[in-house]
C-alpha cells in the first residue's frame, strides 16, 4: 500500500513595505545629517578658494618683488590710461596670466578702470588694488615746502627703499567687486571718512564672512609674503596699508 504525506501549503512571502511613519523619520535624519554636513563643506570650499586667492596674490607679490631690480628700485609707477598703464600692465611681464587678478571668492567679472585695449591685463576682470602710497608722497611735499595734491601722483613711483617695515606693510589688498580703482588712496576725496579708498574701495571681510564685522581678506605685503588678516585687523592696532608714522598710526576704532 502507497502511504501519501500531506503537502503542506507553501507560504506567500510579501515584501513588506515602509510605513509612512518611517519614511518620515529616514527623511528628517537624512534632513539632519545634510544640515550638519552642509556647512562644513561650504567651509571647506571657501577655504579652498581663499588659499587659491593668496597664491594668486603671491605671484602678484612675486612680481612687485622682482619689478624694482629692473627699474631702478622702484615698484610700478602711478599711471592709468597713457602707456606704460596702470600696475597690471606693468606688472604683467613678470606674472603673465591675467586670471592671476581675479580671486575666485569674488562675484563674476569684478570691475576694472582699464580703458586702453592695447593694456590686455588693465582691462581684464580684476579683484586687487595696490597701495597708492599717498601718506609717502605727502610727506615729501611737506618736505619740500609745498602743499600735496593727489593729481602730481601721476608718472610717481614708490621707492622700494622707502618703506621701513616691509613685511608689516601692505602692497596688494582686495577691493570691492564693483570698484574699478587700480590704486588705494588715502587722500582721495571720501563719501564716508577722511581715508579715502581704505573704506569706499578696499574689500576687509571677503572670506568666511557671516555678517558684517567678521570673516577677513588676503593681504600681500610689501616683502611679497601674504598673510589672511581678520575683519578691519589691516587698520588696528596699526594702519598697515600706511608708509608713515602718522598714517600707520591712524586708526581705525
Amino acid at each position: 500500500m502507497k502511504i501519501t504525506f500531506p503537502v503542506r501549503a507553501r507560504r506567500r512571502f510579501c515584501p513588506r513595505g515602509f510605513t509612512l511613519i518611517e519614511l518620515l523619520v529616514v527623511i528628517a535624519i537624512i534632513a539632519i545629517l545634510a544640515g550638519m554636513l552642509l556647512p562644513a563643506l561650504g567651509k571647506a570650499k571657501e577655504s579652498g578658494k581663499r588659499i587659491a586667492c593668496a597664491n594668486n596674490m603671491r605671484q602678484l607679490g612675486l612680481a612687485a618683488q622682482m619689478f624694482p631690480d629692473d627699474h631702478d628700485g622702484k615698484f610700478p609707477l602711478y599711471e592709468l590710461g597713457v602707456d606704460p598703464g596702470a600696475w597690471p600692465n606693468q606688472l604683467y611681464d613678470y606674472y603673465k596670466n591675467p586670471k592671476v587678478l581675479v580671486c575666485p571668492s569674488d562675484a563674476l567679472n569684478p570691475a576694472t578702470g582699464g580703458t586702453n585695449p592695447n593694456h590686455v591685463a588693465d582691462v581684464s576682470p580684476r579683484s586687487y588694488i595696490i597701495n597708492g602710497w599717498n601718506d609717502y608722497f605727502q610727506q615729501e611735499a611737506e618736505k619740500a615746502g609745498r602743499a600735496f595734491n593727489i593729481g602730481e601722483l601721476r608718472g610717481k613711483a614708490m621707492l622700494e627703499s622707502g618703506i621701513q617695515f616691509p613685511s608689516e606693510t601692505v602692497m596688494f589688498g582686495e577691493k570691492v567687486t564693483e570698484s574699478p580703482h587700480f590704486y588705494m588712496d588715502f587722500l582721495e576725496s571720501s563719501t564716508t571718512s577722511l581715508a579715502g579708498n581704505l573704506f569706499d574701495e578696499v574689500e576687509h571681510g571677503r572670506h568666511a564672512r557671516q555678517g558684517n564685522g567678521s570673516g577677513g581678506s588676503n593681504h600681500t605685503f610689501a616683502d611679497g609674503s601674504v598673510r589672511y588678516v581678520r575683519f578691519w585687523g589691516a587698520l588696528s592696532p596699526v594702519n598697515l596699508w600706511g608708509v608713515t608714522p602718522a598714517w600707520r598710526q591712524n586708526v581705525v576704532n
